[in-house]
């Protein structure tokens, strides 16, 4: 029967909106498309939700436009800003002896329940990366198996329940409610990444208009991701300083005549900042330069993320640039440089039915992602921010939908309904129904003492 699916990318400089058909047999066409300068946002998180809401409004209403269809529900990309993340792991008991669903689901709830979350932050993602069967490590995928016990090691990606909110009610001031929030850096890396870099082990770097999201890979599954509040437009800045010219001006530099090879000794005339109408030469050596410093500082600092990540020896696949600064002229070199060892590969989005020439660009790399994601392209298994349990290979049902409500399950209270599986869980006993028990204990003791003297 297929469904048809609206894709948000909430960026810190522009908003994609794109509709999409997606077949029974997971084929995937792009049938509309919108991009919407955006406002009311800075690094990439909601500061003004009316002017946020108008941008969202402006692009999906340009998508609709095009598709001639209306959607009302979206799936949308959260910044990597204010996220944190940690590892935890679970291990449950297999009571009879093969590993079905309801155990893979069973064990990755235990891990949420070991990991210490704090109270005013949700979980965005679940991801385990390390499923080990009996005393067997790194198992692709235990469902089928014979084991005696099971047991995960989980990357867990959380926000503050404050940007999740005002997120939301960005996108339904666009007449659109959001089904899904996805990392910008996870919805990248599914439309850029191959297996085989998955499997090695790969770091994706998305340097956008103000924000650069990481992104390591290893196993199949996201081992780590940081954030860094720097992108294209600092180098705009930068320029715009240095040249003492309008920020206008300064954009067009960067694009007509920013590179990272050999500078050239060639002159340009500018507007002078304040006083258009006054103009003054600069040679594109100070261009090169000052542009130059602005991505050596950024590689430089990703490259520390990575080596305080402890994951850099796992880097098989090396380092994969997408996002608009990467079509700058001479960044694979300089990455290359910056980064010491392994490959570096300048990556776009996959190809896709319908995929118009103004999204193959690496600038869209999560919009595209987001499309796959609604497509079943996500790691193998998963919690979303539903608290919904996803597998790559199968159909989610409804009943796989994780209610947090229990504290005994873990202690993070969502703030939207799911459904009850409580008798699928691993329930732990509350101390209220310990003291329960003891007050039982000690009025039982007391009536056969009082009856014995």
């Amino acid at each position: 029967m297929g469904k048809t699916v609206l894709a948000i990318d909430i960026g810190s400089t522009k908003i994609c909106a794109i509709i999409a058909r997606i077949e029974d047999n997971s084929s995937t066409a792009i049938i509309g498309a919108g991009v919407s300068k955006a406002q009311g946002l800075k690094r990439g998180n909601i500061t003004n939700i009316e002017l946020a809401s108008k941008s969202i409004k402006a692009a999906v209403d340009d998508a609709k436009r095009v598709a001639a269809t209306d959607v009302k529900n979206a799936i949308v990309s959260i910044s990597g800003n204010y996220t944190k993340s940690l590892n935890s792991n679970g291990i449950v008991n297999i009571q009879n002896k093969e590993i079905s669903f309801k155990e893979i689901e069973r064990v990755m709830q235990t891990s949420l329940y070991n990991a210490n979350i704090p109270n005013e932050y949700e979980v965005l993602h679940a991801l385990p990366f390390n499923f080990k069967v009996d005393e067997q490590d790194f198992i692709e995928d235990p469902l089928g198996m014979n084991a005696a016990r099971l047991e995960v090691e989980t990357h867990i990606i959380t926000t503050q329940k404050s940007n999740l909110n005002n997120l939301r009610k960005a996108v339904r001031g666009a007449n659109v409610e959001v089904e899904n929030i996805i990392l910008s850096g996870y919805a990248s890396s599914i439309s850029i990444l191959n297996e085989d870099e998955k499997e090695l082990g790969v770091c994706v770097i998305d340097i956008g208009g103000n924000t650069s999201n990481v992104t390591i890979h290893s196993g199949s599954s996201i081992r780590h991701n940081d954030f860094l509040g720097v992108g294209s437009n600092h180098i705009t800045n930068d320029l715009s300083m240095a040249l003492h010219t309008p920020l206008s001006v300064a954009e067009n530099v960067k694009i007509n005549y920013g590179s990272l090879l050999t500078p050239s000794n060639d002159l340009i005339e500018l507007p002078m900042i304040g006083d258009e109408n006054t103009t003054h030469e600069v040679s594109l050596e100070v261009v090169h330069n000052v542009i130059y410093a602005r991505v050596e500082e950024t590689l430089m600092i990703i490259a520390q993320f990575i080596e305080d990540s402890g994951l850099r020896d796992k880097l098989g696949a090396g380092i994969v640039l997408t996002g608009g600064l990467s079509k700058m002229q001479g960044i694979r070199e300089l990455a290359v440089a910056t980064f010491d060892s392994g490959p570096v590969r300048l990556a776009s989005p996959h190809e896709m039915e319908g995929l118009f020439e103004d999204l193959r660009g690496p600038e869209y790399a999560a919009a595209i992602g987001l499309v796959m994601y609604s497509a079943s392209n996500y790691t193998p298994y998963e919690i979303d921010v539903n608290k919904n349990v996803r597998h790559s290979n199968e159909i989610p049902m409804e009943s796989s939908s994780v209610d947090f409500s229990d504290e005994s399950i873990i202690p993070v209270a969502p703030e939207q309904e799911s459904m009850s599986i409580k008798d699928q869980l691993v329930t732990l006993p509350s101390k209220k129904d310990k003291k329960s028990d003891e007050a039982n204990m000690i009025s039982k003791f007391w009536n056969w003492a009082t009856q014995l003297f």
